[in-house]
């Protein structure tokens, strides 16, 4: 008979639907309940508009506007406005289905008008989680689409520039906007790693410590959770923005080109550091099991210490403890006190023994 499994594995969210037809729009993520919100800026350079608005049908006015127009969706859980966005856009049935799952890796898709690119947005929230947002983004001609799970995210100083009109967005065209929106996001992963970075740094003073208070192993585990989830959302977009950097579309300016190149530099200083605290963390586990391991060692070399001086003094103490009448010494006068002296002086011995061994 077989014996039953006493761990249990835990579940999985499913990467797909399953006996879903490929094209299906369903929401794979957590927030459910977001209502779905547009903002809408439509700006040139002496052009700027902002729409904050809840119906899909308002951003349809925009297609084919004169100037660039950026549509930031919140709120992914309401698949029929993603179609019908996807609708009025043209967007291919694979598209939409890959802007609702959320657990889709960073990839890069080329179509005959538009490019659609998906990527990872990173942040810490002010309890100080670790946060994962699935973003897509659509760049057409003169419009660039972007879908988040939910509001909030690492866009406001663009959002800033662009309506104050700093630096060269509010002149250039919709590719322009792309790079500056995954400009934002791979800045981002710098604070990320900052982050990163000081929470490493408290586990090293901890285990420097002369004393660890708490079992760290939690700790390190969670950091590695941590470095693992950056890490999938970091090596994937390294490929799309190289692939992006060197790609032949007439959506994409010569003169991008090379800021995409510059963001190309930041996303491989990302991934190597990633790798960096990778094997720091993995390192700061070693040497955690080594501390304790060690600190083990010293109780059992002092337990073992403390039995080596006390085996031969209860050696002594049973000789004399025999029920014998003729026992040599037992009728001293003084046997008590001969006794008591030798056992003194085994254990002085003894301790002086280790001590000039350095076992003390």
């Amino acid at each position: 008979m077989s014996k039953k499994n006493k761990f249990k594995i835990p579940k999985r969210k499913a990467k797909k639907i399953h006996n879903s037809v490929p094209g299906t729009v369903t929401y794979t993520g957590e927030k459910l309940d977001y209502p779905t919100k547009l903002e809408i800026i439509d700006f040139s350079k002496d052009h700027y508009i902002r729409v904050d608005t809840v119906k899909i049908e308002d951003a349809f006015k925009y297609k084919g506007s004169e100037h660039i127009t950026w549509i930031n969706v919140d709120g992914l859980s309401n698949t029929t406005a993603i179609e019908k966005l996807g609708e009025h856009y043209n967007l291919h049935p694979l598209i939409q289905e890959d802007i609702v799952t959320t657990n889709q890796r960073p990839k890069i898709d080329e179509y005959e008008d538009y490019l659609f690119i998906v990527f990872k947005m990173l942040h810490y929230n002010d309890d100080g989680e670790f946060m994962n947002e699935h973003v897509s983004l659509l760049l057409g001609k003169d419009f660039v689409v972007t879908f988040q799970e939910a509001d909030g995210d690492v866009f406001d100083s663009l959002r800033d520039r662009l309506e104050n009109s700093k630096g060269r967005i509010r002149n250039a065209g919709a590719d322009y906007l792309m790079f500056a929106i995954i400009d934002a996001v791979v800045d981002n992963y710098f604070a990320v790693i900052e982050t990163l970075s000081i929470k490493i740094e408290a586990i090293e003073d901890q285990l420097f410590e002369d004393t660890i208070e708490k079992d760290i192993t939690q700790d390190i585990q969670n950091i590695k959770k941590e470095i693992l989830r950056i890490r999938r959302a970091v090596v994937p977009l390294r490929e799309v923005i190289n692939r992006l950097e060197k790609i032949d579309s007439p959506l994409i300016d010569v003169k991008t080109q090379n800021y995409i190149r510059d963001l190309y530099d930041h996303i491989i200083q990302v991934s190597e550091s990633v790798d960096i605290y990778r094997e720091m963390i993995w390192g700061l586990m070693d040497m955690y099991m080594s501390t304790i391991s060690n600190k083990m060692n010293e109780v059992m070399k002092v337990l073992t210490i403390m039995a080596s001086i006390f085996i031969p003094l209860t050696f002594m103490a049973g000789i004399y403890g025999m029920n014998f009448d003729h026992i040599p010494e037992l009728h001293f006068k003084y046997g008590y006190y001969y006794l008591w002296a030798a056992m003194l002086a085994v254990f002085i011995g003894m301790l002086v023994y280790f001590k000039r061994k350095k076992w003390l």
